[in-house]
């Protein structure tokens, strides 16, 4: 469902982007938005910048209104101008589980078997700790000029060739020395076809599973009746790789797989109605 309208939002989640009504390129952002419509908590949402955030990174989210003590570090906290209480949070992983141990979100894990957890973190780790690398390289190196443009865009351009240059440099070190750079490209291929060829299998095995299933409901990974964590992640990478232009390889791959399309679309239709849909679901 779409969030609630009838009030003000307390949260304002920054993506990087304002494009507001679409998704944005980073994973890690569409996971957060789909974890928030997941429960229907209204939100709004702003650029931001990496220079404000309180990691260095995109995406923060900022959350007005009294949180549990024993939740939130009190470096995070401020008072606006009316002092109210506002929590600067950053990172994904660290957003969503403040807010979960706040009540502001449900456990979404909280009723998965021990096996299933495990798989659950499996799932979420296999892609934000490797597949997040291929696509890093695929799009900051591989495809540098159509990312730097996109990603830059609202620096002007003598500037953004400086800063661009910076980030490539600080990528190429980084995948270097996490060893991404020095498999071929013919490799990297290899392995994302088997992420993701994996993954497909999975979502085939689990929509044919689900019970009651109706023809334009989602399905989830681990094949319940409700999303777990691992969707929200799976659901941000998916749509990430269909809507980058920096990633064409990437999208081929994923494109190759009908059922992470339909996964991908199932949701988007459920829970971001509002959101443009574009091309991103049509096939090659």
């Amino acid at each position: 469902m779409a969030p609630n309208t009838e009030t003000s939002p307390s949260a304002t989640l920054f993506r990087g982007w304002r494009d507001s009504g679409k998704h944005v390129w980073s994973p890690f952002v569409v996971k957060v938005e789909a974890r928030l419509r997941f429960a229907g908590v209204k939100y709004a949402t702003d650029a931001g910048s990496p220079f404000h955030a309180p990691k260095g990174k995109i995406p923060y989210l900022e959350y007005r209104g009294q949180l549990p003590a024993d939740a939130v570090d009190a470096d995070s906290i401020r008072r606006d101008d009316n002092s109210e209480q506002v929590v600067t949070l950053a990172d994904s992983a660290l957003i969503i589980k403040t807010l979960t141990k706040s009540g502001v979100l449900p456990d979404l894990n909280a009723n998965l078997s021990a096996r299933d957890k495990a798989l659950d973190f499996g799932l979420r780790s296999m892609l934000e700790d490797k597949l997040y690398f291929y696509h890093t390289r695929e799009r900051w190196l591989d495809n540098y000029y159509t990312m730097r443009d996109h990603s830059l865009g609202s620096i002007p351009y003598p500037v953004r060739v400086v800063v661009g240059m910076l980030a490539h440099r600080k990528h190429s070190a980084m995948l270097h020395g996490q060893g991404t750079l020095r498999f071929t490209n013919e490799e990297l291929t290899g392995s994302k076809h088997d992420i993701w060829g994996t993954i497909a299998v999975l979502l085939q095995t689990s929509k044919t599973e689900a019970e009651a299933l109706k023809a334009e409901d989602p399905f989830w990974a681990l094949g319940g009746g409700q999303p777990t964590e691992a969707d929200a992640t799976l659901f941000g990478f998916i749509i990430s790789v269909l809507i980058s232009t920096a990633g064409p390889v990437s999208q081929k791959v994923v494109k190759g797989y009908p059922i992470l399309v339909e996964y991908a679309r199932r949701i988007h239709d459920r829970y971001f109605p509002d959101y443009e849909k574009g091309t991103m679901f049509d096939s090659e």
